[in-house]
């Protein structure tokens, strides 16, 4: 990851964070900015700890990558900002170390199961589970700030 906190960095003059169907949790509360259609400004499209799949990476003034992520049990699509997301597929050793046993739970969290989850493309996708990663966010927040 890069240094997101410096808003004066030209992040697509790197590779972007995250891929194309990647697992990610909002990082902190998301609200509508008057850009997303059908919400009134100011309310609330993503809960920190809320699990999404990125979607599409498109850039934004030609400095920033905004990563279209869809959360599914809220079925929003909101772009959202390198510094806004956490994966949770390729999370750092140093950070799973910190997680210990509570790292194998992040295994299942936001996967879908049988049990009418749906399923897109021959890949099932749900929110089983969001409610350990909302306690497993609080958790890790003095190990991955």
């Amino acid at each position: 990851m890069h240094d997101f906190h410096n808003d004066d960095a030209i992040e697509v003059a790197f590779a972007p964070s995250f891929s194309i169907g990647e697992r990610v949790v909002a990082r902190s509360v998301i609200r509508n900015d008057g850009t997303y259609t059908g919400k009134n400004m100011g309310e609330i499209l993503a809960n920190r700890g809320d699990v999404g799949y990125v979607t599409r990476i498109d850039t934004f003034l030609q400095r920033f990558y905004i990563y279209a992520v869809h959360f599914v049990e809220t079925d929003h699509l909101v772009g959202m900002r390198e510094k806004e997301l956490c994966t949770l597929d390729h999370l750092p050793e140093d950070v799973l170390a910190c997680l210990g046993e509570r790292a194998a739970a992040l295994r299942s969290i936001g996967l879908g199961n049988a049990d009418g989850d749906r399923v897109v493309g021959g890949a099932a996708f749900g929110a089983r589970n969001t409610g350990t990663m909302h306690r497993t966010m609080e958790s890790l927040e003095p190990a991955y700030s």
